[in-house]
């Protein structure tokens, strides 16, 4: 097979510029598209050298067979310039191509910006709330612990500067992630966050306050007086900055060139989009802000408990928008005359809207796979308790759509109990897990049981619909395999004497192939799994495994190694392809259970170990521990002779392949 000119046939049948994004497993390519209509399905159907194509969860699959298929990959990227993704990225990618909601893709657009900045985020939040247990009272008694003990003032000072660093230059850090995010220069976008909190700014917690009082210093450019206010606190005026700020460099990209692209292309970036931010940008979001949070407030005072629950129910959607920043100014007010108000209902709400994104997290860390995701949703989670929840919604939650969700219904619950009872707070301090000590001290026993029912309605919520949720795309992606061995068997059916150039000649030898596993021998027609013991995937032999590791059974190439660890590819020296599927339906466990020894185009001797596996861990997932040999090129051979019935070791043959 030529790699380059079978991907170069698959990029002309997709059509120009359709590839979403690419990733591959160890049969086919799986491709999120643009568009499937630009599709020349005949063209794939009648390549010799492709096996067939079909779609699934919402990807357009080609089969194009082991050993093959990531040759083909490197040259299909190489040559489209396509993304390229892991398996798990294609499925994300591909819900979202599928659903083209435009809230559905802004959510998507800010996960991808906040990400990158969990870091910065959860270091940030967590030495907020290392600095709130210092220098709250009544926290560990009548006095703060800096009162008590002074020697800690200063430690405390300390950890408050660094704390706010990553909140106050919050404007920066965006604007890098986005530029990068919308195709603009990342360091030009820094540039342009650091112009928004500059210090000769109004900053931007004070803008409503110096507004009002009528004292805004504005810049007058022939007549037209635009505000100096900063963007501290502020999420979407960034991002939309940002996008501007790409979409002009990219302008003039396309219309300088050489030296004078170099030189004025950053001058007449930064100088267009800092006037337009000023001028435009900001008084408009600003204005949008203020007519929310007046809205807000009237809500409450009109419908009480319900005012209380739809509050609660969007809170997070807030956050998300940066709009939460401005709700000092108005909670400063409650407080300000708090016989008259009662308190700060806000306070409150957001403690629980924080508790329930905290909950839903730590659910995904009983739910997540790998230890990345675990220990992200662990300290995400944390964070999230003691009030800092970007990490956890941009990180966690957001990314898989349903915990962000189910976290929200958790808090619209929580805050209607909040409602009830009128629960308001008498000071500021950390909207989490340690709010009660700022709660009037009447409202804090309700306080804290609205908190635990946010927290324990959104882990539980999130837990049993995640396993709901896995199970179903589990079933699916069995689906596909199956889908993907019968069409490649298929197809080497249908062209039983149309062989791989490098594996036609050695395939003539005869080829003594040995036991992968030990165990007992048995007929693969008689195994639980109709891909298999219809033998369409070509014959071979079945074992009822005693151990629990897996040997090569021949001196070859790992041609296949899935991410999944449960089945692997070797092409024998002597041009042998067989294939090693360790249990039936096991793809559904995503490697759970298994470890890998070896790595796709690894060379191995007869005997090597190349994974191990726990059987009571499949027999406990519900399936079947068979392991399969099949020689995937049985076509090749005159015959495939199986020894069944036999007790072997890993020093055993069970198969002789017959050459023609």
């Amino acid at each position: 097979m030529d790699h380059k000119k079978v991907a170069q046939r698959i990029a002309d049948a997709l059509g120009d510029d359709n590839i979403a994004s690419a990733a591959h497993c160890a049969t086919r390519l799986r491709l999120v598209l643009k568009d499937e209509k630009k599709i020349n399905q005949e063209a794939l159907d009648e390549d010799p050298d492709l096996k067939g194509t079909f779609r699934a969860n919402g990807q357009y699959q080609i089969i194009v067979g082991p050993g093959d298929v990531s040759k083909v990959y490197d040259a299909l990227i190489h040559q489209t310039g396509a993304p390229a993704v892991s398996t798990e990225q294609a499925k994300e990618d591909a819900a979202d191509q599928k659903n083209k909601n435009p809230l559905m893709r802004l959510v998507k657009l800010l996960s991808d910006i906040f990400v990158p900045l969990i870091p910065a985020l959860t270091a940030g939040g967590l030495l907020l709330a290392l600095n709130n247990l210092l220098v709250s009272e009544g926290l560990f008694g009548a006095q703060s612990i800096v009162e008590m003990y002074p020697a800690f003032k200063d430690i405390a000072a300390m950890v408050n500067t660094f704390a706010g660093a990553a909140f106050t230059f919050l404007p920066v850090l965006i604007a890098y992630s986005a530029t990068k995010r919308f195709g603009g220069n990342e360091y030009l976008g820094a540039v342009m966050g650091m112009i928004m909190v500059m210090p000769a700014l109004v900053s931007g917690y004070d803008v409503a306050n110096v507004m009002a009082a009528g004292k805004m210093p504005v810049w007058d450019i022939f007549g037209f007086q635009i505000a100096q206010a900063g963007y501290q606190g502020q999420v979407l005026p960034v991002i939309g900055v940002s996008w501007i700020l790409a979409q002009v460099e990219k302008f003039f990209h396309k219309h300088l060139s050489n030296a004078v692209d170099f030189t004025f292309t950053p001058l007449l970036t930064i100088l267009i989009t800092g006037f337009i931010t000023f001028a435009f940008v900001g008084p408009v979001l600003r204005t949008a802000s203020d007519a929310l949070l007046n809205g807000l407030v009237w809500l409450i005072n009109f419908a009480g408990p319900v005012g209380y629950g739809v509050f609660g129910l969007f809170y997070s959607a807030i956050v998300l928008t940066g709009l939460h920043q401005s709700f000092p100014a108005i909670e400063t007010t409650l407080l300000a005359d708090i016989a008259k108000t009662g308190g700060d209902f806000i306070f409150p709400i957001a403690s629980v809207a924080n508790m329930a994104q905290g909950g839903a997290t730590f659910a995904m860390l009983f739910l997540a796979k790998s230890e990345k995701e675990k220990s992200l949703a662990s300290s995400a989670g944390i964070s999230a308790f003691l009030g800092i929840t970007e990490p956890a919604m941009f990180g966690v939650n957001l990314k898989h759509r349903y915990p962000f969700y189910i976290a929200m219904c958790a808090s619209g619950i929580a805050s209607v109990i909040l409602g009830i009872f009128g629960v308001a707070s008498a000071s500021l301090g950390s909207a989490g897990i340690i709010g009660f000590i700022s709660m009037i001290s009447k409202h804090i026993k309700i306080y804290l049981i609205a908190e635990a029912v946010a927290a324990l309605v959104a882990f539980a919520g999130t837990y049993f619909y995640g396993k709901y949720h896995n199970r179903q795309l589990a079933a699916q992606e069995v689906d596909a395999e199956k889908e993907a061995l019968t069409k490649m068997a298929d197809h080497q059916s249908q062209h039983s004497t149309e062989t791989a150039p490098e594996t036609t000649n050695n395939a003539t030898v005869n080829t003594d192939i040995y036991a992968a596993v030990e165990g007992k021998t048995v007929p693969l027609t008689s195994v639980a799994d109709e891909v298999f013991s219809s033998e369409l995937m070509g014959k071979g032999i079945a074992i009822n495994p005693s151990g629990k590791n897996v040997y090569a059974p021949c001196d070859g190439e790992i041609s296949i190694s899935y991410e999944t660890k449960h089945a692997y590819g070797i092409v024998s020296d002597t041009g042998a392809e067989i294939l090693i599927h360790i249990g039936i339906d096991t793809v559904e466990m995503k490697g759970n259970g298994f470890t890998s020894k070896v790595k796709q185009g690894e060379q191995v001797k007869k005997g090597q170990l190349i994974a191990t596996f726990d059987r009571d861990e499949i027999e406990k997932a519900g399936h079947d521990a068979t392991v399969m040999m099949v020689v995937t090129n049985t076509n090749n051979f005159a015959d495939v002779k199986a020894m069944t019935d036999q007790t072997v070791t890993k020093d055993d043959q069970v198969l002789e392949l017959i050459g023609k």
